[in-house]
């Protein structure tokens, strides 16, 4: 199948958005769950970090000569996302840290999020399409 890194990362995105709704509705039901403790999903900075090289695992490409354009992937291993616990806080008598208000806007913000990325998903496979005709 068709295979690039900005496809990849997309996917990688896309199941990142995926499982952090699925970990906000989770966090929503068990508001009121005695010592039930919140999750959330870090991967953008894990993105980041990669796209930047911070990894340590970078490839670049070979120059003749000095003036040439840099080119090559910057990206080692494209992250998968990450479920982190947030045991130190509790809000409710119960033990229970859920914020609703911050969940509900969380999910808010991953519906934005969500939407942005299936339009560069989309846009992706219309300029492939368009290659694979011919620019028709």
């Amino acid at each position: 199948m068709i295979q690039s890194t900005q496809l990849n990362v997309l996917e990688n995105s896309l199941d990142a958005a995926m499982l952090r709704q699925n970990v906000v509705a989770n966090n929503i039901s068990n508001k009121n769950t005695p010592h039930f403790k919140s999750k959330q999903v870090v991967f953008e900075s894990l993105l980041k970090e990669a796209l930047e090289g911070n990894s340590g695992r970078t490839l670049e490409a070979y120059r003749t000569n000095q003036r040439h354009i840099p080119f090559g992937s910057g990206l080692g291993n494209i992250p998968q996302a990450r479920i982190l616990t947030n045991n130190q806080t509790s809000i409710q008598n119960n033990g229970n840290n859920v914020d609703i208000d911050g969940e509900m806007s969380q999910q808010a913000k991953n519906y934005i999020w969500y939407n942005g990325l299936v339009q560069l998903t989309n846009g992706y496979f219309t300029k492939l399409k368009s290659v694979v005709e011919g620019g028709r």
